[in-house]
Formats: structure tokens, C-alpha cells, sequence
């Protein structure tokens, strides 16, 4: 995430990209989305999850760009270098001017600007490099830019870890204190459990969570130390278990609703649940940070932006009818953080298979998650760390970057197993930072670059439809906002405590 250009990897159809991009955007974000709309209310829940899709479809239109203007970039240095390189060969003397500068502005500068174009192609604006994030960052910010990057990444890496932490061990409880506790079938009936209730004899269930944190952590945190990549198989099958275990609790509730069985009434408009709903849908709408890696792959990209938003249009879709099956189907106060857990009840199924795959599926799909999140989180803290040329100690590189990056997330799961805020939080602050605030000053950064290197007349291929200047300070202006409507709204409703 973090990293520089890499292997762009095995091309594929526009279309497959299509499935990929709405695979990474539906995780477990949509998983408390049913929550937040029961809290919110179904009006401005709807209003709130179009506006943010919109929202997060424009920036990602802006990293796009971004991508494209990066790959302009790297090929004219290059093509620079060849040229400077065929000067050498031909001349015995070169003057200062002929020196290859290591600053694009200044070549720019040496050379007019009809020339460079001449030289370059006419795709010149192709994405056929990989070039993550990070690299755009140093492309295209100052220093400050840089490191306030990382720390955004960093920051939202942590969160995204806190959630799976806490998520495995939660739907670990809630399923087997059902099943060996006195509570067999009722993970989901109205019936609301303490932390402080029994579980298995004089075990409670909140020492049950903690004690399948800690299994949780020594199965999976080893993983920190050592580098873990996903497969191709990994991929598919959690992808094909995410979307049955969706269909499910969709036709599920559907044929409850449809059998009269109903109990959910929720309200139009409740604006004390707007800001984990804003956390959640922000969450769930992320996707920015891995566009490098899902978009360059893509074989055609005449069209991009607009199968990119089919993909948005399809996800709202999903997640609106996810969420109205949910809330008219199960009363507001029954609905669990983790919606897999609703239907652990034998009397919304019957099939035990069923009840056991949905209650388990989050601990499936997550665990093959952390150690890949786990990996990228301590290789983006050794790149915000590295000097040129200087290498890290071995207890630093294999011990201190390994343990910072565990052990954080790991104290927070151990303290709090409330998904609804924890996602909350992550995706109003550091989610807020990623989705918006970095695009946007990527956008607005790579355009004067481009303008500067090539000149004014020079029209990037994959600009934004959101090309005019107005969209970027809109977006950004909506980024702090939003920090501040955030903020304000957790220390107002700390204050009434």
C-alpha cells in the first residue's frame, strides 16, 4: 500500500475488474451497516449512504487521475534519460544544461515544452505501471504531505486491524456460548446479554471474548513477523463465501418479511445515530488506497471511470437492500453489531449448517484478511521511517516494527468489542483522511505537476469527470467538516454523560 512501483501482475478484462473493485468494497463494513441505519433512521440513512457513494466515487475518480499522471511522469523521465544517454554517446562534451536534472520542473524548464510532447506517445497518460499510494505521495506532496500521509494510512490500518481483532472473538463468543451456554439458539432472539453473563459454567462471556482474543492472536499474529501474500485460491474463496453469506441473510429476510414475521419499525430520522452512521458508510465505501493494484491490471481502460461507477451504483444498490431487509425485519434493539449473528436464531433458520455458517463467516473471511493488513501496516512503518541507503538493525526490522504494528489494535479489541464504534471511528477520521482529503490534494497536486512538466495544453487521458476546481474544494471542504461535525459530536455527547 505503501510501497513504490511494482509488478503490474496478470491483465485483466474491464469487467473482472468490475468484480474485483465491488468484492474489496463490500467487506465487513456492510456487515454493521444494518446497525447504523436502525440507529438512524431509513430516511437519512438513505439520503447520507447516496450523498458519501457520490462522494467516494468522485475521489476515486480522482486517484485515477492521480495514477495516470504519475505514469505520464515516470515515462518522460525516462525518455529524458534515453535521450540525455544518446547525447552522451554522440558528443564527448555536454554543457550544464544537458545534465540530467533529478527535478522535473527544472528539465522542464531546459527543454521547450513542444519537444517533450514530440518525444512522447501519444498514450503518454497510460496506466500500465503499478504506483501505489505512497509513491504518489512522494511524487507529488512536500515532506509535510508525505508524513501526514503515512500517519493517515497508518491511523486507518490500525483501525481496520482493531475491527478484525474484535470481530473474530466476538462472533466466536456469541455462537459458542449459545451452543454450550443456556442460551442455545438465541444469539438473536430479543433477549440482550451482559458481558458479566455466564457463558460456559463459571466462564463469563466477556472472559470467553478475551480468551479467544488471545487464540486469535497467537494463531494469527505470528504472521506480523513474516511476510504473508494473498493468492489467487484465497481470493476466490473468501469472495465466493462473502457472496453467499450476503444472498443469504438477503433471501433470509426476505422470506420472513414476506411470511408476515416481521418486527422491525424504524423510525424516519434519528440524528443522534448520523455520526457512526457516516463512520460506517465511509468505511464501507473504502476502496481508494487499493486502486493502484485493481485498476492497473485492468487490460482496456478507455472506460474506466464509467465501469467504475456501474460498480457504485451496484454496491449502493446492494447495501440499501441489505440494510431496509434487515431493519423491517428484526426490531432495532435485537439488531447486533455484526448483522451474521441475527441469523443464528433458530427461528429465523431451522438448518443448523446454515445458522453455524452465518454466525462463523466473519471469522472465516477475517482471519485470511489480518496478516495481509498486519504485513502491509509494518512495511508502511518501515517505509515512513527509511532513510536513503540506511538499513534497519535486525531487532528493529524483525521484533520493534513487528510488535508496534500487533500489539496496538490487539489492547484496543481487548478493551472494547463494540464493531459499530469501532468502525465508526476508524472510517470518520482516518477513513475521512483517505477517502477524501488525500485524493483531493492528489488531484489538485498532479494537475499543476502536469501542467508545469507539459505544459498547459497537455490533456490527461484519465482526467476526472470532476475536472474543474470547484470539486476539489468541495471535497475538501466536506473533508474537514466532517472532522470537525465528528469531533464536536463525540465530545457533546461525552459531555451529557
Amino acid at each position: 500500500m505503501a510501497g513504490g512501483i511494482t509488478d503490474t501482475g496478470e491483465l485483466y478484462s474491464p469487467y473482472v475488474g468490475l468484480v474485483y473493485m465491488f468484492n474489496l468494497i463490500v467487506g465487513t463494513g456492510a456487515l454493521t451497516m444494518p446497525k447504523a441505519f436502525a440507529t438512524a433512521g431509513w430516511l437519512v440513512s438513505l439520503v447520507l449512504l447516496m450523498f458519501l457513494g457520490f462522494m467516494s466515487y468522485m475521489t476515486t475518480t480522482f486517484v485515477v487521475e492521480a495514477m495516470a499522471a504519475a505514469n505520464a511522469q515516470l515515462r518522460w523521465k525516462r525518455m529524458e534519460k534515453r535521450k540525455d544517454d544518446e547525447d552522451e554517446d554522440s558528443s564527448s562534451g555536454v554543457s550544464d544544461s544537458d545534465v540530467l536534472l533529478q527535478d522535473g520542473y527544472e528539465r522542464a524548464e531546459t527543454r521547450p515544452i513542444l519537444s517533450v510532447q514530440r518525444r512522447g506517445s501519444a498514450n503518454i497518460f497510460e496506466i500500465t505501471e503499478r504506483v501505489e499510494m505512497g509513491q504518489m505521495a512522494s511524487m507529488f506532496f512536500n515532506k509535510v504531505g508525505v508524513n501526514l500521509f503515512y500517519f493517515c494510512i497508518i491511523i486507518y490500518l490500525y483501525g481496520d486491524l482493531a475491527i478484525y481483532a474484535a470481530a473474530v472473538p466476538v462472533s466466536l463468543m456469541q455462537v459458542t456460548c449459545s451452543v454450550t451456554g443456556n442460551h442455545s439458539c438465541s444469539v438473536g432472539d430479543s433477549t440482550k446479554y451482559n458481558d458479566t453473563d455466564k457463558c460456559w459454567g463459571p466462564i463469563r462471556r466477556i472472559d470467553a471474548y478475551r480468551l479467544y482474543l488471545a487464540a486469535f492472536t497467537l494463531l494469527l499474529g505470528p504472521f506480523t513477523f513474516f511476510n504473508v501474500q494473498k493468492t489467487k485460491y484465497l481470493q476466490i474463496m473468501t469472495s465466493l463465501m462473502r457472496w453467499i453469506a450476503f444472498i443469504l441473510m438477503i433471501i433470509l429476510a426476505l422470506i420472513r418479511i414476506s411470511r408476515g414475521q416481521a418486527e422491525g419499525h424504524p423510525s424516519m430520522a434519528q440524528l443522534s445515530g448520523i455520526r457512526n452512521l457516516f463512520g460506517v458508510c465511509v468505511y464501507s465505501f473504502m476502496c481508494q488506497h487499493s486502486l493502484p493494484s485493481l485498476i492497473t491490471p485492468i487490460s482496456k481502460k478507455k472506460h474506466v471511470n464509467k465501469l467504475v461507477l456501474l460498480d457504485y451504483i451496484l454496491i449502493l444498490a446492494f447495501y440499501s437492500l441489505l440494510s431496509f431487509t434487515a431493519i423491517y425485519c428484526f426490531r432495532n434493539d435485537t439488531l447486533m453489531d455484526m448483522y451474521t449473528l441475527n441469523f443464528t436464531n433458530c427461528e429465523i433458520i431451522n438448518v443448523a449448517f446454515i445458522r453455524y455458517f452465518l454466525g462463523l463467516f466473519p471469522v472465516f473471511t477475517i482471519s485470511t484478511n489480518f496478516p495481509i493488513i498486519a504485513v502491509t501496516l509494518r512495511n508502511n512503518w518501515k517505509t515512513l521511517f527509511h532513510r536513503e541507503g540506511g538499513t534497519y538493525p535486525w531487532v528493529v526490522d524483525r521484533i520493534v516494527f513487528p510488535a508496534i504494528t500487533l500489539i496496538p489494535p490487539v489492547l484496543v479489541a481487548f478493551c472494547t468489542h463494540d464493531l459499530e464504534s469501532l468502525v465508526g471511528i476508524t472510517g470518520a477520521y482516518a477513513g475521512n483522511g483517505i477517502q477524501y482529503l488525500i485524493p483531493a490534494f492528489l488531484a489538485y497536486c498532479s494537475r499543476k505537476d502536469t501542467q508545469l512538466v507539459f505544459g498547459s495544453g497537455t490533456v490527461n487521458k484519465h482526467l476526472s469527470p470532476f475536472r474543474h476546481s470547484f470539486w476539489i474544494v468541495f471535497v475538501l471542504i466536506w473533508g474537514f467538516s466532517c472532522f470537525v461535525f465528528v469531533t464536536t459530536n463525540i465530545v457533546l455527547s461525552e459531555s451529557k454523560l
